[in-house]
């Protein structure tokens, strides 16, 4: 009979979440935290979050065993497993952490995988320092909270720390002064906007020295009413009235026109060539050398979580990117068009390659060549 090794008592673990240097994003105390609500209202961070999130849930994630490969294509039983992973690698891209926590039956296998927010954990760090344990509450109100939960337990995938690996940091962190230009541009723009209509200025009248401010502001108000019911027709002003809208100072224009600076510096946060958010980009690259960029970019977020994968699961998860950097697979196609028509690949192989990675129909035509030299094809 095996033997189970039982505690006396609870192992004590202090909150990583109270550290000053705020690990736990929706906890947050720092003056540098950024609401995820808040930052998804920027169109660029949107936009990008959007792309890296869908893309690394499009890298396929290759198991060695095939339990655990079903597991990683259908881990959650209430949604697709593209859209489980797609929220997983948002959360980690906003928070700079991520959670699922793995419901396993008796035997320590597996069953499935659930979502949770990163309000709904808390990472604490055991006193003797041997290991991370968990806090978890659940939304399902059947399920009471959990104390405690051993770091096996949970997946969790964390990007660049300050904790030596065990917590990871929000990229919105760098963001904060960044977004704060980007709304009070945008406050500014739509006042602008607004008060374009309203015909703000200065109504200068001829003697206004004798008028006193009531008779001023009579006459203000009469003005007013006067582009109020003009419906967008002329304004009529006497030989004695001088009217003067105000307009935006130089400035603040040109900070207007920098909507693409904020844009930028999101990009540089997260490591993206900057033309994934639409922009121009550098004039100077071609495709091929912003995807390889790009390739670069994904490659870094992907190790981060094939690391946890591996050390949690106990198989080797290898990952493909090409799906998510070429989806189309025409340029892989031309590498391997490059390399057969350079004698490095015989071209019955090319042929197999394309059609191992879906980009040729497995039953191909032979093609088989008449006494001339005419290339005909003729059905196996």
């Amino acid at each position: 009979m095996p033997l189970f090794k039982i505690h006396s008592q609870t192992p004590t673990a202090y909150s990583l979440s109270e550290d000053t240097d705020i690990v736990n994003f929706l906890t947050g105390k720092s003056d540098d935290y950024v609401s995820a609500n808040e930052a998804l209202k920027n169109s660029d961070l949107f936009s990008l979050i959007l792309q890296l999130s869908g893309d690394l849930a499009t890298v396929e994630y290759q198991a060695s065993s095939s339990r655990i490969q079903s597991l990683i294509d259908n881990p959650s039983l209430t949604t697709n497993g593209f859209s489980f992973w797609q929220a997983m690698f948002a959360q980690l891209l906003l928070a700079g952490n991520a959670y699922a926590f793995r419901w396993r039956n008796i035997n320590g296998v597996d069953l499935r995988w659930e979502y949770l927010k990163p309000s709904q954990v808390e990472p604490m760090l055991l006193d003797d320092g041997s290991g991370l344990v968990y806090n978890i509450t659940f939304d399902e109100p059947d399920i009471p909270p959990m104390y405690n939960v051993p770091q096996r337990n949970v997946l969790h995938f964390r990007l660049m720390s300050n904790t030596g690996g065990m917590t990871g940091i929000s990229p919105l962190m760098a963001l904060k002064n960044e977004l704060q230009i980007k709304q009070a541009s945008n406050r500014l723009t739509i006042s602008s906007l607004q008060k374009s209509v309203e015909a703000p200025g200065v109504l200068t009248i001829t003697g206004g020295g004798l008028l006193n401010w009531k008779k001023k502001a009579a006459r203000s108000n009469q003005f007013m009413r006067q582009v109020n019911h003009s419906n967008g027709g002329p304004i009529v002003l006497d030989d004695l009235e001088d009217y003067k809208p105000l307009e935006v100072k130089s400035d603040v224009a040109k900070l207007l026109s920098q909507a693409d600076w904020t844009g930028k510096q999101i990009a540089k946060v997260y490591g993206v060539p900057d033309s994934k958010l639409n922009g121009q980009g550098d004039q100077q690259s071609n495709i091929m050398q912003m995807n390889s960029q790009y390739a670069a970019s994904l490659n870094r977020f992907v190790k981060t979580i094939v690391s946890e994968l591996n050390d949690k699961l106990n198989t080797k998860i290898i990952a493909d990117i090409r799906p998510a950097i070429d989806s189309t697979g025409d340029q892989f196609a031309d590498t391997i068009g490059g390399l057969a028509k350079n004698n490095a690949l015989a071209t019955n192989q090319a042929t197999y390659v394309l059609q191992q990675i879906g980009y040729l129909p497995q039953k191909l035509p032979q093609a088989i060549f008449n006494k001339g030299g005419e290339k005909i094809n003729e059905e196996n």
